[in-house]
């Protein structure tokens, strides 16, 4: 009869902990409505993640929020792998025993959740595929205990794979696949969505301030490999999903995207632009995401509080 409980804001407040930061990001959707960027904030971490949290928590009443977390680069694993041919309840773990030999520790120490590749096994004798997202027991055990220890509640973990993904449909055509680009502190990531699905996604070992403090000859190489790779990608992903047309190349707003731009140009075979997530985004609340290098470093935390699906 009686609840005390306060409700949850709209939305979704994601988490990230990078090197030397916490990173948070609130957005809401509504439909028919851009999403709006409520907050994006970032602390300093001093070494007790759960302290620095708690405080955060108290001061911005975080436990008032759905919370996802954002995992880092190097803290899983994604594969493609053949979908066994096993009722739904047993997928998960039929998956797990596939990744045996994939990941560097035991399955039995990893935890393990999968992800359908929409298009796979359609036609021409090729199996179904999915990507299987492994992270250590021990990393998302001690995760968990920080939020605990906050006193937050933490009702998802994400990927910056899955995060992209949904920034990039946000630029998507309908009917139309899309390829997005974006570098950031941690690397570069090109995503390849259709009808806001990720169907494929390649990692480049070059960062944001790599392409900053490059000289103009180091540079112009940095650029020819992520020509080069986005080309590979473009031509595998053809080859694989014949039934989806790419409609463009987006690169995120960055403060070396003109350069960048004109070397991809050169190598896509599909038109390519440098977009402004404030085309498709409601910044009023926070200013400062007109900045485009900000909108490029931040990218990822907000694509991960532009989720729209019920917690995991």
């Amino acid at each position: 009869m009686f609840s005390f409980a306060q409700p949850k804001k709209n939305g979704w407040l994601s988490l990230c902990f990078a090197t030397d930061r916490f990173d948070l990001a609130h957005v809401v959707r509504e439909a028919g409505a851009r999403p709006v960027v409520q907050l994006l904030e970032s602390y300093r971490r001093t070494g007790d993640d759960s302290a620095v949290l708690g405080q955060l928590q108290r001061q911005k009443r975080l436990a008032n929020y759905r919370c996802t977390h954002l995992l880092a680069d190097g803290e899983y694993q994604m594969l493609q792998v053949e979908a066994p041919n096993v009722p739904p309840a047993e997928l998960k773990e039929a998956v797990r025993w596939r990744l045996k030999d994939m990941i560097a520790y035991p399955v039995e120490a990893a935890t393990v959740d999968v992800l359908d590749i929409p298009g796979t096994g359609q036609g021409g004798g090729r199996p179904r595929s999915l990507f299987a997202v492994a992270a250590a027991n021990d990393l998302v055990a001690s995760r968990m205990g920080v939020f605990q220890e906050a006193k937050l509640g933490l009702e998802a973990i994400d990927i910056p794979e899955l995060a992209q993904r949904n920034v990039a449909a946000l630029f998507e055509e309908e009917n139309r696949g899309l390829a997005f680009f974006n570098c950031d502190d941690s690397g570069s990531l090109l995503t390849l969505t259709y009808q806001g699905e990720l169907l494929a996604a390649r990692r480049i070992e070059i960062t944001a301030r790599q392409l900053e403090e490059a000289d103009e000859e180091r540079r112009r190489q940095l650029y020819e490999r992520i020509g080069l790779e986005l080309q590979r990608s473009l031509d595998n992903f053809e080859r694989a999903y014949s039934f989806v047309s790419i409609s463009k190349v987006c690169l995120s707003p960055c403060a070396f995207a003109p350069g960048l731009l004109e070397y991809i140009r050169d190598y896509a075979y599909v038109p390519a632009e440098s977009v402004d997530l404030a085309s498709v985004m409601d910044f009023s609340a926070v200013p400062e995401l007109r900045d485009p290098s900000l909108q490029s470093r931040r990218l990822a935390v907000i694509g991960a509080a532009l989720r729209t699906e019920g917690g995991a």
